[in-house]
């Protein structure tokens, strides 16, 4: 059951008093990597660490390559198409401000190698238009 303050909100034609709350101070975008190489996502994490990137969160996935051929028993045939795909890998999710994205993909490709060869992984951002509980970051 929503609370009266979000009630509230939703009945408020205008978000106006709430735009400090949600609405980021510079703009920001999510960076969303995955690493195929999950031996490599400390190295990622402490570089953040050094652009002052201070917040990702770390999800284990697996591809959809692997997951058709290991429990979809019609593709388990087109195993060799798979190759180069891993097992597992993990996906680091990062709300980072716009000036620090390319210096944030340039270090996960110095970590990783070159993103053009297939298998080595994959980054791509997002724009962000609202965001709560990161005011620490942005104060920092």
């Amino acid at each position: 059951m929503p609370s009266a303050e979000v009630k509230q909100l939703l009945d408020t034609p205008s978000r106006e008093p709430y735009a400090t709350l949600l609405t980021p101070v510079s703009p920001m975008q999510l960076l969303v990597a995955v690493i195929n190489h999950v031996e490599q996502v400390d190295d990622i994490l402490a570089g953040f660490v050094e652009l002052g990137i201070t917040g990702a969160t770390v999800v284990n996935s697996e591809g959809m390559g692997h997951v058709l051929t290991q429990d979809v028993p019609i593709f388990a045939g087109l195993r060799s198409l798979t190759t180069r795909s891993r097992p597992s890998n993990q996906m680091l999710l990062s709300v980072i401000v716009e000036e620090k994205v390319d210096a944030a993909i340039a270090l996960i490709q110095e970590v990783c190698g070159s993103l053009t060869v297939p298998g080595a992984g994959i980054v791509f951002t997002l724009p962000i238009e609202r965001v709560v509980g990161l005011a620490s970051e942005l104060d920092a």
